[in-house]
């Protein structure tokens, strides 16, 4: 960017030229720098210059919690850029709900207006909500945009009343959004039950990965059933963000006027019947109804046809393991880490997963503690994994889906 920044200043000849190069992608990391944008582009417009607007291409917002933009920058920013294919928003908008007068050109609808117009070329779409409204309210400028061209959907909740969110009532659900996405192709939702049973309604026929993190645990919500009877057949990829534990618990606490019945409904495995790849925790439970074995997710205790397991947090079970070894005892080292030995050798039940193939460690911090500097305990507990994986015939792979073999345990081993 410092290269480029300079080359547009040897003329104004370059500078036109350097343009497309200087903000096809714009990455803002504070409030200063949207503001400084917004300043440019309409100090073009009012001088007759042509908007550099219309070169971006990319737009990334992510600032410190301090250094939200303000909408009224960000309204300026999407007006005069027309053609973006990527918009990113983590969370970066300043938002008052206490404060009633704000400009109405500024307002959540009006900027998911301004980048969901009929001639939109968006291809990938982030978007924080960050008030209390319903979730048809807030979406409904997608209603206009039949020819939208998104290929991913992120969809998150970031509200300052968070009790409203978890307390929406599900009546909510009833009302139906006929949104029509054709070539959406990956969707992630932070939502919770009542938006599950809205987003049923919406037309993705190619929706083929899905990373579900709920709001409020609300998998054995109807909304949630709601979901995937509509769209769960034609799932490949599924990520579950939130662990067994945390729904089991959530099961078992929960009114039983809230949750469907009966409790076989929420299987995944006839939800998904084309379901390839799962992504789940390592913070699993031992199921109370199967006390022999761990599922890698309480959803999904088998699946016909799924090939690839990935899991996350890894690392975070191995350091709880490691905290329980005492001090150059192995007996020790085996009893910490049985728990999670047992839960990995689950996955490999033939009768459960009899397609399965892969199962990968997506966790950079485990795939660093196994390789260097290396445990004797861990290294003990991977080789063990990787024993069983191999008399399974199935390959163990770290986050890059690089296998795992024997001799690259054996030079970590070395190095002890």
């Amino acid at each position: 960017m410092r290269e480029k920044a300079n080359l547009s200043l040897v003329s104004k000849r370059w500078n036109v030229y350097l343009k497309t190069f200087l903000f096809e992608f714009v990455w803002i990391s504070c409030a200063a720098q949207a503001k400084a944008l917004a300043s440019l582009l309409l100090h073009e417009f009012v001088a007759g210059i042509p908007s550099s607007g219309q070169f971006i291409r990319r737009l990334h917002i992510e600032t410190p919690i301090l250094e939200r933009c303000l909408p009224a920058d960000l309204q300026t920013i999407l007006a005069y850029s027309p053609q973006l294919t990527v918009y990113t928003d983590h969370q970066s908008v300043l938002r008052n709900r206490y404060n009633t007068e704000h400009d109405p050109r500024s307002s959540p609808k009006q900027l998911l207006s301004l980048l969901a117009h009929p001639k939109s070329e968006l291809r990938r779409l982030s978007w924080t909500s960050y008030d209390d409204l319903p979730f048809h309210e807030r979406m409904s400028p997608l209603l206009e945009t039949r020819t939208m061209r998104l290929e991913y959907l992120e969809l998150s909740s970031f509200s300052v009343n968070f009790q409203t969110l978890l307390s929406e009532p599900f009546e909510l659900s009833a009302t139906a959004l006929n949104v029509s996405l054709p070539t959406l192709r990956t969707l992630k939702v932070c939502l919770d039950n009542g938006m599950f049973a809205v987003l049923a309604s919406w037309d993705m026929s190619l929706l083929r990965n899905l990373s579900v993190i709920s709001a409020d645990f609300s998998y054995t919500g109807a909304g949630f059933y709601r979901f995937f009877s509509a769209h769960g057949a034609s799932i490949q990829q599924l990520e579950l963000g939130h662990s067994s534990s945390l729904v089991e618990e959530h099961y078992l606490t929960t009114p039983a006027h809230a949750r469907l019945n009966p409790p076989e409904r929420l299987s995944l495995t006839r939800f998904c019947p084309n379901l390839r790849e799962l992504v789940c925790s390592a913070d699993a439970e031992w199921h109370w109804e199967s006390p022999d074995w761990i599922a890698p997710h309480v959803l999904l205790p088998s699946h016909p046809r799924l090939e690839l397991i990935a899991i996350r947090d890894f690392d975070t079970r191995i350091q709880s393991a490691l905290a329980m070894v005492p001090r150059n005892a192995d007996a020790g080292a085996r009893e910490a880490f049985f728990p999670l030995l047992a839960q990995v050798s689950s996955l490999l039940r033939l009768d459960a997963f009899p397609h399965l193939r892969y199962i990968r460690d997506i966790s950079l911090r485990s795939d660093e503690m196994r390789i260097s500097p290396p445990s004797r305990a861990v290294l003990d507990f991977w080789e063990s994994v990787l024993r069983r994986c191999q008399e399974r015939t199935v390959w163990l792979e770290d986050h890059r889906g690089m296998n795992v073999t024997v001799r690259a345990l054996k030079r970590a081993r070395n190095t002890l």
